[in-house]
């Protein structure tokens, strides 16, 4: 089986209760996002393979991390620490060049051993929070950011190479697109008001609901540019895995706590 657990996970730090105002503050998407959690560990992945949009991006390439432990802290006792899973990062790289789409391979600190530790971002360390910190065993990582400037139809091929690879590794792998929804919902959040904002979040749940991630190809630029989202790159490429291992997806949460909006959805094997 290429993938034996995928989801899409917010990382707005509201949903860790170390960082809530209080317990009305994200409710359903902290509740969601345990339930993710359980359902991870209950598909007990040797690895997680992670997509941020927030680590170390380089312009037109996948940044994959082959460094040899990836750590993050958010403060307010908030840590992961996990060892990456460097052969198959590099199992996903060259097959990712294979299909033609071009790929970074980033090393942090030393060449290697305990100080080769690539630093994760708020859009790794939130996700990883819930899914993998606490699990027992511990599961490794591949941590990788996508460029922007690469086409919609690169991230879902850059998708079906993430699956092979993990069909080929002989691994139980698991797939976390880290992925908050549009940014423009507030008047005084940092990108203002459009009204894009809420009609790109409806068309992302409901291309969950529908079981159809690869109409994301056709979301409108111009309504990506005035919603302002970090979603739709991660979402493409979880659509490719997709392509390889189909799986059902259950959208377990939307929410709106401040200018930016949070998704949840898991999708298991068919």
């Amino acid at each position: 089986m290429p993938l034996v657990f995928t989801c899409i996970a917010p990382h707005g730090s509201q949903v860790l209760p170390e960082f809530a105002a209080g317990p009305d503050d994200a409710p359903a998407t902290r509740t969601a996002m345990l339930d993710l959690g359980r359902r991870m560990e209950s598909a007990r992945p040797d690895t997680i393979v992670l997509l941020t949009p927030h680590g170390i991006r380089i312009d037109g390439m996948m940044c994959i991390s082959v460094s040899t432990r990836a750590e993050g802290d958010l403060g307010r006792g908030v840590t992961v620490d996990f060892e990456v899973d460097q052969p198959l990062a590099q199992a996903i790289a060259a097959r990712s060049e294979l299909a033609g789409v071009p790929v970074a391979r980033c090393i942090y600190g030393a060449s290697a051993g305990p100080s080769c530790c690539i630093p994760l971002d708020w859009g790794a360390i939130i996700p990883l929070r819930f899914m993998g910190h606490s699990f027992a065993p511990k599961p490794r990582v591949v941590v990788i950011c996508p460029s922007r400037a690469l086409s919609r139809e690169q991230m879902v091929t850059f998708g079906r190479a993430i699956a092979e690879a993990a069909a080929e590794s002989g691994q139980r792998v698991a797939l976390i697109a880290s992925a908050d929804q549009a940014h423009a919902h507030a008047a005084d959040g940092p990108y203002g008001l459009d009204p894009a904002a809420a009609e790109y979040d409806r068309q992302m749940c409901h291309a969950v609901e529908q079981q159809d991630l690869l109409s994301l190809l056709q979301t409108d630029a111009t309504l990506v540019e005035n919603a302002k989202p970090d979603s739709l790159w991660q979402m493409l490429i979880l659509a490719g895995a997709l392509q390889v291992q189909p799986m059902f997806g259950e959208l377990l949460s939307y929410e709106l706590p401040s200018y930016f909006g949070m998704m949840c959805a898991a999708y298991t094997p068919r």
